[in-house]
């Protein structure tokens, strides 16, 4: 089957299991090829109030870097107030440990105010502002004040929206931002699901707003790169910790690592393998 033909028939049966109303075709054409829908039995989600397969709080309480690898290839799905809903493949996080992690912002297990949702239960999201204006977007795991930065999402339904957000964020009129350009980075992809301060401390098994729901193709051992994460500056030896995770050959990945991935490819660690 052509790779378009594909991609349309697997996000609209994907679709066709939810309440989600149908995307468009050429919205449908930003997905990334997958294997069928994950089995209804699977003790991750459950039917219930979306009808739709949405991640449950079983999935999320997991050890911190299991999370952050697991996260790869689920979806993120954001209902905006006028009632359209914006879906995005997750193909990059970073994994922060909690008190004993240099770069968490619970190292020695300080507890604040700001990061109160990394010590709250598994599935809460720890949303930051930095710089004054941009945010982030984190989930809590298992372990005290540990949590996984969402850093690439792959847009796959909304680009239009997304693109509206992302424009309104930006200071000065420019030109129209490509698909991989929306959400490959951290504020970015806050910016394109309109995520700021007021999503901190939800639960991503409750939200009516804010929400997962599971991938159709998870991605194997060879398709995960680990490598050190970005912009956390001198935190000694956990500045070089492979603590960073992304889908091997994504264009939506926001940096990729050459040489880790070179070296994989001379372990025989093909994509395709």
């Amino acid at each position: 089957m052509p790779r378009k033909r594909k991609l349309l028939a697997q996000l609209s049966a994907l679709q066709n299991t939810s309440s989600f109303p149908q995307v468009n075709a050429v919205e449908q054409l930003n997905t990334t090829p997958g294997a069928d829908p994950s089995p209804k039995s699977s003790k991750y989600f459950v039917i219930e109030k979306r009808n739709s397969p949405q991640l449950q709080e079983d999935f999320f309480n997991q050890p911190c870097v299991s999370l952050a690898k697991s996260f790869l290839g689920q979806i993120l799905v954001r209902k905006l107030p006028d009632g359209r809903e914006l879906w995005g493949r997750i193909v990059e996080t970073e994994a922060y440990l909690g008190g004993e992690d240099e770069a968490s912002h619970s190292k020695g297990g300080k507890q604040t105010q700001r990061n109160a949702a990394m010590f709250m239960k598994p599935g809460t999201l720890y949303v930051y502002q930095i710089y004054g204006i941009y945010f982030c977007i984190n989930v809590s795991s298992q372990g005290e004040g540990a949590a996984v930065l969402l850093r690439s999402l792959e847009p796959l339904q909304g680009l239009e929206a997304m693109r509206e957000l992302r424009s309104a964020s930006r200071k000065a009129p420019s030109r129209l931002l490509k698909d991989w350009q929306l959400c490959n980075g951290p504020s970015k992809l806050c910016q394109a699901f309109g995520i700021d301060k007021a999503f901190d401390q939800r639960d991503l098994t409750q939200d009516d707003a804010i929400w997962m729901v599971p991938g159709q193709d998870p991605p194997g051992e060879q398709d995960v790169v680990a490598t050190t994460r970005i912009g956390i500056g001198n935190r000694g030896e956990w500045a070089q910790k492979p603590l960073r995770f992304y889908l091997r050959g994504n264009r939506f990945v926001s940096v990729v690592d050459k040489k880790v991935e070179r070296e994989m490819a001379a372990r025989g660690h093909s994509p395709d393998s």
